[in-house]
């Protein structure tokens, strides 16, 4: 199964604004997630086998962290004409199907994935309450087959960090999932066919 590892973003890179819709066709913006606490900016797929590995714990840990005031949102930037399971009416029945308590919001133009650098699904970026990167890495070691459980320790261990008001430690192993599928001729100058 190819994959793909998120970019090397450097630490303290302020949060990209956006404005995108849901499949409810309401538009959320970055200031909607003012004030909060840690915004984790989760891009993710509908296909993906990474993230549909870790789709009901990752959702049940934006639940679990929802109260102590994390606030997630999921952006699909993967190519809808190509792959019509990743358009903005699928996200909405992935959205009922896996129970995702957040906004999961269609990167039509794929600007946002770009203004964030983002490569991979899951590719996990997690702000501080000043809108700055603390974590960029993966939600855990399991990955397809290998056998490991999927617990988002990883991740975990960086929002706890965020929500206390300390940096999550520097080392942080990159996220790995399939890349993000790129509109022909819109591959930014990262991407790598191979992947």
């Amino acid at each position: 199964m190819p994959k793909t590892a998120s970019n090397a973003i450097e630490l303290g890179t302020q949060a990209a604004d956006f404005a995108l819709p849901d499949s409810e066709g309401v538009s959320r913006k970055l200031s909607d997630f003012k004030g909060a606490p840690a915004l984790l900016v989760a891009f993710l797929s509908n296909r993906c086998p990474f993230v549909i590995l870790i789709r009901e714990q990752f959702a049940a840990l934006a639940r679990e962290y929802e109260a102590r005031g994390l606030q997630v949102v999921a952006i699909n930037s993967n190519d809808s004409e190509a792959h019509p399971e990743e358009s903005l009416a699928a996200i909405g029945r992935e959205v009922e199907a896996v129970g995702y308590p957040f906004p999961y919001l269609k990167d039509e133009t794929q600007a946002v994935a770009k203004a964030y650098g983002a490569a991979c699904t899951p590719d996990l970026f997690l702000f501080d309450g000043a809108g700055r990167l603390a974590y960029h890495g993966q939600f855990d070691d399991a990955r397809p087959g290998n056998g490991k459980p999927v617990t988002g320790k990883d991740l975990r261990t960086a929002v706890d960090a965020v929500l206390a008001g300390a940096a999550p430690s520097a080392e942080q192993t990159p996220s790995i999932g399939c890349n993000i599928k790129w509109t022909t001729g819109n591959e930014p100058s990262w991407f790598s066919n191979a992947a």
